[in-house]
């Protein structure tokens, strides 16, 4: 319904195309950032499975989208071995 509405809009007034667009775009990309944020080792969706799932990591896991200036893989482990 409101997309057949959206359809009429854009017909009538064939500027409002790339405003749809990109507007879809935004929410798409929106969308998958908050799937990538939802799936994280540091959201715990099963507190009965892994209470504590950050533990497992590597020291070298890359936990930021972008790292400036960091090189994970040289990073070594900071504190005992459990």
């Amino acid at each position: 319904m409101i997309f057949r509405r959206a359809m009429e809009h854009a017909k009538r007034h064939p500027g409002l195309i790339s405003q749809f667009f990109f507007i879809c775009l935004g929410i798409g990309g929106a969308s998958l950032y908050l799937i990538r944020l939802a799936r994280g080792p540091h959201v715990i969706w099963n507190k009965s499975k892994n209470p504590e799932p950050w533990n497992n990591l590597d020291p070298t896991y890359q936990l930021k989208f972008v790292a400036i200036g960091t090189n994970y893989k040289n990073l070594k482990k900071e504190g005992p071995e459990f």
